[in-house]
């Protein structure tokens, strides 16, 4: 412990400094783009709607493939990619809730420490 007198002593110079910690948490730093176009997001609800409706991956495949519909990059549809679609969208939907939310800070304890110049 210092006494007063000390602080004051011309012959020690001390300073005065103000300590803290502050911790911020966010998820603002990974970069998001939206890249579902409307003609995938369109071929997403066909899909969700099919496999509601009690379909499995091979018979949309093979239902997609016998109406025409190609996938993103022009191809026939294979029942592991009508799976993936379902499965990309919800982790897609999932990310956007982790990356919109919002922590508050948290301080640490403040406190003064005098240093010797």
């Amino acid at each position: 412990m210092i006494s007063t007198c000390e602080i004051t002593s011309t012959e020690k110079s001390y300073s005065n400094y103000l300590c803290w910690t502050v911790s911020v948490r966010t998820n603002k730093l990974q970069h998001y783009q939206n890249r579902y176009t409307s003609t995938q997001e369109e071929t997403y609800n066909f899909i969700k709607s099919l496999k509601k409706s009690g379909m499995g991956y091979r018979k949309i495949s093979h239902h997609l493939n016998d109406r025409g519909v190609t996938t993103s990059k022009g191809n026939r549809w294979l029942n592991t990619q009508v799976y993936s679609v379902i499965k990309r969208y919800e982790e897609k939907t999932e990310r956007l809730k982790f990356i919109n939310e919002v922590y508050p800070s948290k301080w640490g304890k403040m406190e003064i420490k005098m240093l010797k110049e």
